[in-house]
């Protein structure tokens, strides 16, 4: 049967969809609009499962706040023109809507809810219809405080969300503190919430560095007693390259090749065990206080920690919680 294009622009209007698809499931279902969007909706299934395997690391961050709530999602594609795509941007700005609206905690939540007949979630397969493209929820979280801020970098990629422990912060404040956030990545509040597993690889990293570097200080020097250049033999590639070059000879690789093994051998089998610990300890408040956000230098002014900057604006305030989410690669 012929296709009214007045049928194709209600059907457009309803899904979104491009005209040659409408066109087609109005033909197909012989006029019938709720019988087409149902087929266009069926499509948008059928693209999402075909691109499910896709890597969807586009898209829009969107963060907001309201009083003690606030959340920040990520709605993913594939690539960065559908992620600029007006339609596209709206909907993510619709979902954190919906989000804020009934506070949603977790993901789960907020593709279950209902809009209209249907649920968040096969909006989202819609939208995957409408592009060609993967699309998911690629982060949503939450902070609940005493007052909460948010931070939307300009570019939509990346965005920030703070908790504090006091009520009516200076929303300047929160701002400039959730800037710091999306600028210096931290991995916790303070020293006293970072994961173990973490605080373990880091004080296995430094030990093993700290050893190394003991190691080659003595081997150095022994070189260098011996009248070699440590610089000729920091490397099996260095060494047979400085030999091509005429820098050293077969003579001195083989004299300093017998000096670094003997010499790392012995020093490693007589490291000092509290030296390493003390030197490794120290790496590891270092790591704090570069990744811990209370501990980090405060951007907007370096003789001060995040922390002190907190309590020198008001007696007592703290971060209590944060979220990041970042569509860029840190």
């Amino acid at each position: 049967m012929a296709v009214s294009m007045a049928d194709i622009t209600k059907l457009r209007n309803l899904t979104s969809a491009g005209l040659m698809d409408c066109k087609k499931a109005l033909a197909e279902t012989e006029g019938d609009i709720e019988a087409a969007v149902e087929i266009l909706r069926k499509k948008g299934q059928a693209v999402a499962a075909k691109r499910e395997d896709r890597q969807a690391s586009e898209g829009v961050v969107i963060a907001k706040t309201d009083g003690k709530f606030a959340a920040v999602l990520a709605l993913n594609c594939e690539t960065d023109f559908v992620g600029k795509n007006a339609g596209f941007v709206a909907l993510a700005q619709k979902l954190i809507d919906i989000a804020m609206e009934n506070k949603f905690r977790t993901v789960e939540e907020l593709k279950a809810f209902t809009v209209d007949g249907q649920t968040v979630a096969d909006l989202i397969t819609e939208e995957s219809g409408k592009t060609g493209e993967k699309t998911e929820i690629g982060a949503y979280a939450v902070v609940e405080a005493a007052t909460t801020a948010a931070y939307n970098h300009f570019n939509n990629k990346l965005a920030a969300i703070v908790g504090f422990n006091l009520e009516d912060v200076d929303p300047q404040v929160g701002r400039e503190i959730c800037m710091q956030i999306a600028s210096m990545n931290p991995v916790a509040v303070g020293r006293e919430n970072v994961a173990q597993a973490t605080i373990d690889a880091e004080i296995a990293v430094a030990v093993e560095k700290t050893k190394q570097e003991l190691v080659g200080k003595a081997v150095n020097a022994a070189l260098t007693k011996a009248g070699l250049n440590p610089n000729h033999f920091d490397s099996e590639d260095h060494i047979e390259s400085n030999i091509s070059k005429g820098w050293i000879t077969e003579e001195d690789a083989a004299k300093g090749r017998e000096i670094i093994k003997t010499t790392a051998e012995a020093k490693a089998a007589n490291l000092p065990e509290a030296m390493i610990q003390n030197i490794a300890n120290g790496r590891l408040n270092k790591f704090f206080k570069e990744n811990c956000l209370m501990e980090q230098e405060y951007v907007q002014d370096s003789k001060l920690t995040v922390g002190q900057f907190l309590d020198q604006t008001r007696k007592g305030l703290v971060v209590v919680d944060f979220k990041r989410v970042n569509l860029n690669q840190d």
